[in-house]
């Protein structure tokens, strides 16, 4: 999901040094989907084995998951579950994007405009079931816990975040602060570096600290008020938005009415679903309580089986990882069984 409400969001520069040793989750549908989306070779392919096994996936879970985890952090993994019915419109609308992206992609081959084919390609990306056990498989190699979420997974991480069992949600998106995550991390990839969008220079990225309280009292909001702002600007459940209602406007509608029906008739609410279709969804998405969170010793053995014997990834370089990891061990990586939030 994607809510566009990052413009109005107060957050903070935060150094890799102040999130050592605390809890972090993660999407592992959102994550696997950047790296087929952006792992490719330069005609758009993804990275494939001898035997035509895509490895896109493994590449950015494992080079992302092991270098965070140099740092220091404690990477926990989500799953996303059954969709809420109110995603179904999304869904469809993804499912005839990547056929339309699939025909251009066809049609860049034939004149061999590799640029044109890389970016049709990445919008044809499916994340097969075979590629999320093996994603699992990885986590579980590295000694890692993921949690399979009955619904949206950044429901279930920000679920885990307010339980106290985590400090805060990995993501790009604003949506896990819908769902009541107290905070979430911005930026936390392997590279600092970004390509600016449409520029050939690269911009220094740094990792973001937003925190639920000090967005509300920015905003002079409740928690309630902010799904109500999200929802006048577009989500999942309601795409787009309403139109002509941009996010400074949707803020003063908020702060305007008390009453949500009185919002939402102003802003003109003609969606498919009622508002308060759109608001319940958020407010009771379903969520597991009986998860366990336990860090184990990074499975040398396991790692190396699927990711050198099963798809010939460089075992010089997977051991050189492995070993980096064992290095930093006797500190950073002690505690991995026993470290507390």
């Amino acid at each position: 999901m994607g809510v566009k409400l990052t413009e109005l969001l107060p957050r903070e520069e935060i150094n890799y040094d102040k999130l050592a040793g605390k809890v972090v989750v993660f999407d592992g549908h959102l994550v696997l989907y950047q790296f087929i989306s952006s792992i490719r070779q330069p005609d758009g392919t993804l990275l494939m084995d001898s035997k035509g096994n895509v490895t896109s996936h493994l590449v950015g879970l494992f080079s992302r998951t092991t270098n965070l985890m140099e740092k220091g952090l404690k990477p926990c993994f989500v799953f996303d579950g059954k969709p809420p019915a109110l995603k179904a419109r999304v869904i469809e609308k993804r499912s005839s994007m990547k056929l339309e992206a699939g025909k251009k992609y066809e049609a860049a081959q034939k004149e061999e405009d590799e640029q044109a084919m890389r970016k049709f390609a990445a919008r044809t990306s499916r994340l097969t079931a075979g590629m999320l056990a093996e994603a699992q498989k990885l986590i579980e190699g590295l000694g890692l816990p993921w949690v399979q979420a009955p619904s949206e997974g950044e429901a279930q991480a920000a679920a885990i975040a307010k339980d106290n069992r985590a400090f805060a949600v990995a993501t790009q998106d604003a949506d896990a602060l819908l769902f009541g995550a107290p905070r979430l991390v911005r930026n936390l990839s392997v590279s600092e570096r970004r390509k600016s969008t449409n520029a050939l220079a690269f911009s220094v990225v740094k990792p973001e600290l937003v925190i639920l309280s000090n967005v509300l009292h920015e905003l002079s909001l409740n928690q309630e008020q902010l799904i109500a702002l999200a929802m006048l600007i577009g989500t999942d459940y309601n795409p787009g938005g309403i139109k002509g209602i941009g996010p400074k406007k949707a803020l003063a509608l908020v702060r305007k009415h008390k009453d949500f029906d009185a919002l939402f008739r102003e802003a003109n609410w003609a969606f498919e679903h009622t508002w308060k279709e759109v608001f319940d969804t958020f407010r009771d998405i379903p969520v597991v309580t009986d998860y366990e969170l336990e860090w184990k010793k990074v499975d040398r053995d396991k790692v190396m089986k699927l990711l050198v014997e099963e798809h010939d990834f460089s075992e010089s370089r997977v051991e050189k990882t492995l070993q980096s990891l064992d290095e930093k061990g006797a500190d950073a990586q002690k505690g991995l069984g026993s470290w507390i939030k």
